[in-house]
């Protein structure tokens, strides 16, 4: 099971400004915010770490043992496609997603314990930027995964 250090905000106003900016994209697609619904997402832009669906399904079943899997799975492929979520698949071939938020951030992961930080590194993207234009080309996006050994697993060696 992964974990992680987050990046973004997970306060009740930033929680709050998430739901809020669902509950618009919802209105304008002409679709409902069911119950369901707002529990799977306060659970979800409240992680503190990157979920997969079924950590998703774990924590909104303690509150909610209604909710199924499809409810999760189209749950958050809505996220997705609204801009309001990140899938990530690392190299342990799981998708996990994210809460999408307006700071570009990078991460590390540990290869035994599957601890997953998030950084940002100002050098790193202009020095991204940098490469991009020496070859002539101007970036879109860009993910960056760096795998290695996390502190903690490195004391227990």
């Amino acid at each position: 099971m992964a974990k992680a250090a987050r990046a973004h905000d997970v306060s009740p106003e930033a929680i709050e400004r998430r739901q809020s900016a669902l509950r618009i994209a919802l209105q304008q697609r002409g679709l409902r915010n069911t119950r369901q619904r707002e529990v799977l997402t306060e659970i979800f832009f409240a992680a503190k770490g990157h979920l997969s669906l079924e950590e998703l399904l774990g924590l909104a079943k303690q509150r909610d043992g209604g909710i199924g899997y499809a409810t999760v799975y189209r749950t958050l492929k809505l996220l997705t496609e609204l801009g309001l979520a990140h899938e990530r698949q690392f190299s342990d071939g799981h998708l996990r997603y994210e809460a999408a938020d307006d700071l570009h951030h990078d991460h590390l992961i540990c290869t035994r314990c599957g601890l997953i930080v998030e950084f940002e590194e100002d050098e790193i993207e202009r020095l991204q930027e940098e490469v991009a234009l020496r070859h002539g080309f101007r970036l879109a996006s860009h993910r960056m995964e760096l795998y290695g050994v996390c502190r903690n697993c490195l004391s227990q060696s």
